[in-house]
């Protein structure tokens, strides 16, 4: 009783397309697709952070070995 042939899928197929329409199929058939593609380049652009053209370049900080009598300040400019 699971399971069904392929003549009760023509005729679910047929049902649902006189229900919708060809027309109306083929516009769900086209956002899904774009739906999916626009998924698949969000997946893949996902990986790299996106960077603002305006945001400046990042800090680069060196780790240095210091002795005892280093101190670490910040020098501070006048305005």
């Amino acid at each position: 009783m699971g399971s069904f042939s392929i003549w009760h899928w023509l005729v679910v197929l047929l049902i649902v397309v006189l229900v919708f329409g060809t027309k109306k199929l083929k516009n769900i058939g086209q956002d899904l697709g774009g739906a999916v593609k626009g998924f698949k380049d969000g997946v893949k652009d996902g990986g790299t952070p996106a960077s603002d053209p305006n945001a400046p370049p990042p800090q680069v900080v060196v780790n240095k070995t210091s002795d005892a009598n280093t101190v670490d300040v910040e020098a501070k400019t006048r305005s």
